[in-house]
């Protein structure tokens, strides 16, 4: 089997944890990004950070803030290198029309979850999102902690 027909799952650079602990996330979209170079080697290295990254919507286009890609020291020299810059999404115009609409109107945030690779390309997974309450959230945390528990117990009866 060559490897162009074989369908390999995307390599995870950066994913945004506490977006899924936050936020009850419904509908996700693939967006690519416009990147400079500086950036794309940092990524390569694995030096992204989503963590209080969102998406805003202007002049009908999508940008992502708050995405942080800390520079490496050896390609960034000849560069000014702004690690929290605006960056612009590139997604088509019934799905930026979608998510605004939605953002606008029913009470979501728009934000990303992770970035990854698809074949030479930075992909970003965006995903519409409704804030959670703490009840939702203490919900989450005990819902976790009892498949670890039940996890335990699975271990321990089949040795």
């Amino acid at each position: 089997m060559s490897e162009k027909n074989s369908k390999q799952p995307p390599k995870i650079i950066a994913q945004n944890k506490r977006a899924k602990f936050d936020y009850f996330l419904e509908e996700k979209f693939e967006a690519g990004l416009v990147l400079e170079g500086w950036e794309v080697k940092a990524l390569r290295a694995g030096k992204a950070q989503l963590t209080d990254s969102y998406v805003i919507f202007k002049d009908g286009e999508a940008w992502l803030l708050g995405s942080q890609i800390t520079p490496l020291p050896t390609t960034s020299t000849h560069v000014v290198a702004d690690p929290q810059r605006t960056r612009k999404l590139l997604l088509k115009g019934k799905e930026i029309d979608h998510m605004q609409g939605a953002a606008e109107q029913k009470g979501y945030s728009v934000l990303c979850t992770s970035l990854y690779w698809k074949k030479h390309m930075v992909k970003a997974e965006i995903a519409l999102g409704k804030g959670k309450a703490n009840r939702d959230k203490r919900d989450t945390i005990k819902e976790r902690e009892w498949n670890i528990q039940k996890q335990r117990v699975l271990r321990v009866n089949n040795r």
